[in-house]
């Protein structure tokens, strides 16, 4: 018979079956997680983001803060993320689009760039479907909540959420894809409203993404850390940062890039 042993303890007096089953889940988690290959290159997914060091401490592999790992309440949360997108795909062809999201070997459409440091993977492409739309138009899904998704009701893409903005302008940009707007999509977890916006090519935001890109390369190829994105650890950006010890007490992180 099987045995199974898990690093967490648990009182099996107590009545609470659902923290102990949730501890059980969350520790094989981040056990599987720990053990996944590190991204070794920067992603299109992130380079709208605030911090500039933060983004050579992930491109760096550098080890995280003690106990900023992601707990498996998060894992769940990307995995539920995933999830949605399939869901979504689904949907969408139903409703008639002819939607791509993987080419003939299998393989998720991206790109790479600046030999493959700086990479990028799209949830897909659709090439036809019903009228009104024009193709080829790249496709982008999320999966948010409540507070996020009123926001985008209100404000749209570019101002409520400029990290997703940049990531579709860069796909636009580096897979040809800019002639027609995009299809951006959002489900909201809640109560699984969707969402929908169309983006048009943002040829200035994609360059000034680009040209970020090779300066935080050259700084990291240098060793050199970029300026700090605040002047006090209490910044709500470095509160939320992985790397925010590290990066306080100016430890320049080794490479294996």
């Amino acid at each position: 018979m099987a045995t199974y042993s898990s690093d967490v303890m648990l009182d099996f007096n107590s009545h609470d079956l659902s923290e102990q089953l949730t501890a059980l889940i969350d520790a094989a988690m981040e056990r599987d997680a720990a053990t996944r290959p590190a991204r070794e290159y920067l992603g299109a997914s992130s380079l709208g983001e605030e911090c500039s060091r933060r983004l050579q401490f992930q491109f760096f592999d550098a080890a995280k803060d003690c106990g900023r790992h992601f707990p498996g309440r998060l894992l769940r949360v990307f995995q539920r993320g995933h999830q949605m997108e399939d869901w979504m795909a689904d949907w969408l062809r139903v409703a008639g689009f002819d939607l791509r999201t993987h080419d003939e070997a299998g393989q998720q459409f991206g790109f790479e760039t600046a030999g493959g440091r700086v990479r990028g993977h799209i949830d897909g492409v659709i090439v036809g479907g019903p009228d009104g739309f024009r193709y080829p138009m790249l496709w982008e899904n999320k999966a948010v909540g409540t507070k996020t998704y009123r926001e985008l009701q209100r404000k749209r893409l570019a101002l409520s959420r400029p990290v997703y903005a940049t990531q579709i302008a860069l796909y636009q940009a580096y897979l040809g894809l800019h002639e027609h707007p995009a299809l951006f999509t959002a489900i909201c977890a809640d109560d699984m409203s969707i969402y929908a916006e169309r983006v048009v090519f943002d040829r200035g935001l994609a360059q000034r993404a680009s040209d970020r890109a090779v300066e935080i390369l050259r700084a990291c190829d240098a060793a050199e850390l970029l300026p700090r994105i605040s002047t006090t650890p209490t910044h709500q950006t470095c509160r939320g940062c992985a790397w925010q010890d590290r990066c306080w007490t100016l430890s320049i992180p080794t490479t294996h890039h």
